[in-house]
């Protein structure tokens, strides 16, 4: 249902319980936390033994209410693990090499498909305008401002238009020279002849006077954009808005903050959003030459994939995502999961509508969304008409105001066909997403023990080699900028004697350090004229003496790798 739908809170639980139940060996249901309404914001934690900690993958979705299709993209990766932990080795349709697949099979999921579950409900169920939650608790409330309502009684918040000598919009005319039928509205040009128009959120106005008419804002009647309220670089509003009373001052910010801090297993963070068609990449607030260039070549594989699976574009987000020059946003979800998390965290805008409507490649891709041509315009009416039955654009139909007189109600819903994809889109919308993310999720580090030898010595002492490997493409400190974060803590050796004694060394407990993983990155290490690669970097031998029979509890790991357990019996 969710690859041809959005679905509301009840069939996204409803969805998320079945799998729980049907496959309780390895999936589970729980609650991150309660949102603002009291709804709980579900976690599903796909991995066999959830409570042993190993390197793990986030994925969240919908924590901009109007962007549902995170949801399902969410679940359709979700779906393509269970599948995967089944014995498919397969992800979004594209076949998945066996030893991907396999290290899929050791990773933890935690998939938060809906952060959002109260903006969300209002979306699908009333359509206002919510940009993460519906709660306005903000102090200030004297001064006139907007205030979603329903205006003509048909159980829908949407727009309003109202002519008006001085307004700023016109109807498009088509190629023929005519008015298109359903209308669509475009900014005025001077040479054009009118009638002109007001475009308004259906509601009304809260301190009206009776003759200033406020400015729209998408945070008039809703305080948070969830995307600015983390404690990574957090500013107050004004100089960053929709950014809350304080980091994580929201509950379900929160929530994901509180849940990462106690699980500093996580190494790989994947934030849906719509719409655009790109990736959007640290850094947020510096150029790519203050980045780590280890982290730079990691990013370029994933954009590899990225471009193979889905034909995304992948930016970084200073130099192609400021929506002011020289202005980086603040209290980033994916700059605080990459920077104080130590996550290969990056932001996928799905639907690649300016690729569908035929727009060229823009510099900076941020560009796509206010500096479109009358012809783009006409080419999403017939994106409309052509692929989404004309759920974007419908007639206006005329209603009374009760402060601003006759408007007209009713001539736009941009949910489906604009912040998300149509419902006729989705389906391979989630399949590339699951295909490119999947090849990611297989990065992580794989640390193992392994007894490589016994040797007797005398009569009562046993020489054992250890040899701690990393196997996977990550170090075990993660990303390269990791390493100095408090969490990324070195690998140590933990040995417990029954019946047995360590001689040498003499401690029990072993400093291992980090393991480097095989992977470099895209274009990063190697090249044709120095062709050599580095050291046994991956592994570190160790040597034990024990004395007497018995056996020997080895556990070797990190709180950022989880912990390896191994039995040696000592005859």
């Amino acid at each position: 249902m969710f690859r041809t739908q959005y679905p509301d809170y009840k069939a996204l639980t409803n969805q998320l319980g079945a799998w729980a139940q049907s496959h309780s060996d390895f999936v589970n249901l729980s609650s991150l936390g309660k949102s603002a309404g009291g709804c709980d914001i579900p976690l599903l934690t796909i991995g066999r033994n959830p409570n042993q900690y190993r390197p793990a993958v986030w994925i969240d979705g919908n924590m901009h209410a109007t962007e549902v299709c995170g949801t399902s993209v969410a679940l359709a990766i979700a779906e393509d693990i269970i599948a995967i932990y089944q014995g498919k080795d397969e992800a979004g349709g594209k076949p998945l090499p066996a030893h991907m697949a396999n290290a899929i099979r050791n990773t933890l999921f935690y998939v938060a498909p809906r952060l959002s579950p109260d903006g969300a409900e209002a979306i699908l169920k009333t359509g206002r305008y919510v940009r993460s939650s519906p709660v306005n608790d903000r102090a200030p409330k004297s001064h006139a401002y907007w205030e979603a309502a329903d205006v003509d009684g048909d159980g829908l918040m949407g727009y309003m238009r109202q002519q008006d000598q001085q307004g700023e919009l016109v109807e498009l005319r088509g190629e023929d020279g005519l008015a298109l039928n359903p209308p669509v509205m475009v900014p005025r040009l001077p040479e054009d002849v009118g009638p002109f128009y007001k475009l308004y959120p259906e509601g009304r106005i809260v301190n009206f006077d009776g003759q200033r008419i406020p400015d729209p804002h998408f945070l008039s009647d809703n305080l948070y954009d969830f995307n600015r309220n983390f404690a990574h670089d957090w500013k107050p509003e004004p100089e960053q808005a929709g950014a809350g009373h304080f980091p994580g001052s929201a509950p379900e910010t929160r929530a994901v903050m509180e849940f990462a801090i106690a699980h500093p297993h996580i190494f790989t963070w994947l934030n849906l959003h719509t719409f655009g068609g790109v990736l959007i990449r640290p850094l947020g607030d510096r150029p790519d030459n203050k980045m780590d260039q280890t982290d730079l070549a990691m990013y370029r594989q994933v954009e590899a994939w990225m471009t193979e699976h889905t034909g995304y574009a992948t930016v970084s987000g200073f130099h192609e995502f400021l929506y002011e020059p020289d202005k980086p946003l603040h209290g980033d979800l994916s700059e605080w999961a990459y920077h104080q998390r130590g996550c290969l965290a990056y932001v996928v805008e799905l639907w690649d509508l300016f690729a569908q409507l035929g727009i060229a490649r823009k510099k900076p891709f941020v560009d796509h969304y206010s500096k479109l041509e009358r012809r783009d315009f006409l080419a999403l009416w017939k994106l409309d008409r052509e692929v989404n039955q004309g759920r974007i654009f419908k007639a206006w139909r005329k209603t009374r105001h009760p402060q601003l007189g006759e408007v007209e109600v009713g001539g736009f819903d941009g949910r489906v066909g604009i912040s998300n994809p149509p419902y006729e889109k989705l389906a391979e919308t989630c399949a590339a997403q699951s295909a490119a993310f999947l090849r990611v999720a297989s990065l992580l580090p794989q640390v193992s023990v392994e007894l490589v030898k016994t040797e007797r010595m005398g009569d009562s002492n046993t020489r054992l080699e250890l040899r701690v490997v990393n196997s996977g493409y990550m170090g075990t400190y993660g990303l390269s900028s990791a390493r100095s974060l408090a969490h990324a803590e070195p690998l140590r050796l933990t040995v417990e004697c029954d019946k047995v004694k360590v001689v040498a060394p003499g401690e029990t407990v072993i400093a291992i350090g980090h393991l480097d993983g095989w992977g470099t990155g895209l274009h990063h290490g190697t090249s044709i004229f120095m062709p050599w690669t580095r050291g046994n970097v991956n592994q570190k031998s160790v040597t034990l003496v024990v004395q007497g029979a018995g056996r020997l509890h080895l556990k070797v790991g990190s709180c950022r790798v989880g912990w390896q357990s191994m039995v040696v019996t000592i005859d």
